[in-house]
């Protein structure tokens, strides 16, 4: 195992060789950073992460994209493509403990990185695989684009408005959520190393991913055969659970139960619909949402955003303000909980990022490494953790192994 540099994070001490790019290997990787894991990432040499040109804006050189998804890491080039490179690879492989990558389908297999060549050499790693469809079934060739699989998985049918049309989620989702899942599973099999002394292969897809997103949706169809479909800002299983318009702006309303109900019908100057046959019950306010979110925005429109949502939070009601992302970055709650960090780039300067957004009490998570730029620790990883000498380094330089 690597020796951490003072992290005192969960994770200090174990080596993960990060050799994924775009979103959901990086995000997994990065996590494992977050919690204290020393993370060499691998790149191409002078392209680096295809992220690393996904803009504008970029600060320092670097884009926005990248920066994001790649701190708590170093970048270490090399050209796996050739032999040299994949002798620099299988060395890596033996100091790790964890391997994440996100390849087509027997791209690592070959370059001779197989699940027995890691029983054999590397029997303790940990292999996590992020693919588009999996390894097995009709699709697995193909590769794996969020968008894509938004729209095959079912997300994108019900996302929009009711007689609109289907629409993505605004950020790639289904990548957010391979790479949490990633990060789970990877956890949960070095908890199996801990009985078993030995590592496995662990497999996460998007395809997967997409589908388990659907969660009560899914759950929905199983039971009862009826397609889902889409509710605009509406929730299928829970009325009133939308956006309502006031005198100034909309503003979220999520009533959960029939006691907050009635306490949002008294807040709102109609303490009748509490006591009213169509609204009394969440499975008649389902069945009249049209009739009853009509009565809530004509009530809603007679005040503004801002005293609403005091009243009704008051009455113990849960809403909010529809933010946009600069509002939600500089809200006092964001802020209190250091959900904006700012950390000390090279080429950037202070660099401000999202934070970390889990707490550990005694293995505290920390941002120690800024993103690194493409390479930047090519000599390090090689002379200190792979016992290279400078004149070996300096011929695989010369060679565009690295």
């Amino acid at each position: 195992m690597a020796k951490g540099k003072n992290s005192g994070g969960a994770l200090e001490g174990l080596r993960v060789l990060d050799l994924t790019r775009i979103l959901a290997g990086p995000l997994c990787t990065q996590m494992l950073g977050d919690m204290g894991a020393d993370v060499i990432k691998v790149e191409p040499p002078g392209a680096g992460d295809d992220t690393r040109t996904w803009g504008p804006p970029f600060t320092g050189g670097e884009s926005a994209y990248f920066l994001c998804v790649n701190r708590n890491k170093r970048s270490l080039t090399l050209n796996m493509g050739v032999k040299a490179g994949q002798e620099v690879l299988a060395q890596l492989v033996r100091k790790a403990d964890v391997l994440v990558e996100n390849f087509k389908l027997g791209t690592l297999e070959k370059w001779g990185i197989t699940n027995a060549w890691l029983e054999q050499h590397a029997p303790r790693v940990v292999r996590c695989s992020i693919t588009g469809y999996g390894s097995k079934g009709p699709d697995a060739a193909l590769p794996g684009y969020d968008f894509i699989l938004q729209a095959e998985s079912g997300l994108m049918s019900i996302c929009g408005e009711p007689e609109g049309t289907p629409t993505k989620y605004g950020v790639a989702i289904v990548d957010v959520v391979t790479g949490l899942y990633a990060c789970n599973v990877i956890l949960a099999a070095l908890a199996a190393r801990e009985r078993t002394g030995r590592g496995q292969h662990v497999e996460v897809c998007l395809y997967d991913s997409g589908v388990s997103m659907l969660i009560n949706v899914a759950s929905n169809y199983l039971v009862s055969g009826k397609d889902a479909r889409r509710f605009g800002n509406g929730h299928p299983n829970v009325v009133p659970y939308t956006t309502y318009p006031t005198a100034d702006r909309l503003i979220a309303v999520a009533v959960g139960n029939d006691g907050q109900f009635a306490r949002f019908a008294e807040a709102v100057g109609h303490a009748e619909w509490g006591s009213d046959a169509r609204f009394m019950k969440n499975p008649d306010r389902v069945a009249n949402r049209e009739a009853l979110d009509v009565l809530i925005a004509q009530a809603l429109k007679r005040g503004k955003s801002a005293a609403w949502i005091e009243k009704l939070r008051a009455a113990g009601v849960p809403c909010g303000p529809i933010n946009s992302v600069a509002d939600a970055l500089n809200d006092p709650h964001t802020l209190a909980r250091t959900m904006v960090r700012a950390v000390k780039h090279p080429t950037a300067g202070d660099l401000r990022m999202v934070g970390i957004p889990f707490r550990m009490s005694g293995t505290p998570e920390a941002i120690r490494r800024a993103p690194p730029v493409l390479g930047q620790h090519t000599e390090e990883v090689l002379g200190a953790e792979l016992g290279f000498t400078a004149e070996r380094i300096a011929q695989l330089r010369a060679e565009k192994v690295v």
